[in-house]
């Protein structure tokens, strides 16, 4: 895709396509200056010349039938995802098409879903859904939540939801980031003390995004140095936890797991931690409550009302044609790192 001359057309936005027809009806109102199409990715678009594209809404789940799907919109500026997450976003348009995310719209309901598979770990419930189904009373003493000392991988808007939540639950909590640093909530360490954390935590939750930087952050290293009995609860990638390490340890009865992602997704049938007693796995939910129909519905219209006014889209993370210098305005961060 060839690059975009620096000209204020490049910005301009009036054709945007959205994959389902519930969100066009429910945008049509939204910008008397932007149109709103449908487009689902599955067959060629319908009453409109992807050309003339301008903006394009992907998929809230499953991108593999999109490789080459936008190849004909060849004047696209910008595509908006309907996930916080963009991994391999960059890789499905030309380098100066603009990446928006769904920042904000999956906070509360990947927030919760941390805590809840912390509780439900750290509580025995999963043991219990299986006593039950074999009609077995038995009572134990499990950790549970007040009191553990969580180690919180990532400190963007979900992490810091997720942090507001533990602390309801009275646990002690140690923030970490790309790089260390203080803010107003007080000291945020870097990723490379995460051997060193790790052996004084009873508990790791993994909420960053995946890049070159975080690919196995939560390693072999890092999950030998957690305390025997330590959880592992990873709402981020599956990808950010090394697998193959992380299942050593859980079979040999060491750690246990509460995963939402996995890598590969999902677990090839007979993996081991499919069964392996510790741990619970969930099917990437992370963010898939009723809560996001009306929230990403919000975002959208949003988005659409700014575009519509010539201004900038929200949660840009690659800046594509608002990247380049107009008047005294600086270009913006390419990829926006892990915080």
């Amino acid at each position: 895709m060839t690059s975009h001359p620096v000209t204020a057309d490049t910005r301009t936005v009036r054709l945007l396509s959205v994959p389902s027809a519930d969100l066009r009806d429910a945008l049509a109102d939204a910008s008397p200056g932007v149109e709103v199409v449908l487009w689902d990715f599955q067959a060629e678009p319908e009453g409109f010349d992807a050309a003339d594209l301008d903006a394009a809404v992907l998929p809230y789940t499953g991108r593999a039938h999109l490789d080459g799907a936008l190849d004909a919109a060849r004047n696209l500026k910008l595509v908006q995802t309907q996930s916080t997450g963009y991994d391999g976003v960059a890789d499905l348009v030309g380098p100066d098409v603009a990446i928006a995310t769904a920042a904000g719209v999956h906070a509360a309901a990947t927030a919760e879903l941390a805590v809840g598979l912390a509780l439900a770990s750290l509580r025995g419930i999963d043991d219990a859904v299986r006593q039950q189904a074999e009609g077995r009373w038995q009572s134990a003493r499990y950790p549970g939540l007040a009191d553990r000392r969580v180690l919180l991988v990532g400190v963007g808007g979900i992490g810091e939801e997720i942090r507001k939540r533990l602390a309801t639950f009275e646990a002690t909590v140690t923030r970490v980031g790309s790089a260390a640093r203080n803010d107003a909530l007080g000291h945020v360490h870097g990723s490379d003390e995460l051997v060193e954390l790790a052996a004084h935590h009873d508990v790791v939750i993994v909420i960053t995004p995946l890049s070159d930087g975080t690919r196995g952050l939560i390693g072999r290293e890092v999950l030998a140095a957690l305390p025997d009995g330590a959880l592992v609860v990873n709402v981020a990638r599956g990808a950010v936890v090394d697998t193959d390490a992380l299942t050593r340890e859980v079979l040999a009865g060491r750690l246990r797991a509460a995963l939402d992602v996995v890598d590969p997704e999902p677990l090839p049938e007979g993996h081991p931690l499919w069964s392996a007693p510790g741990t619970i796995i969930t099917p990437h939910v992370g963010g898939n409550t009723g809560a996001f129909p009306p929230r990403i519905l919000a975002l959208l219209r949003r988005q659409v009302e700014l575009l519509g006014e010539g201004k900038e889209p929200d949660n840009l993370v690659r800046r594509g044609p608002w990247g380049h210098r107009v008047l005294d305005q600086e270009p913006g961060p390419d990829l926006r790192p892990w915080r």
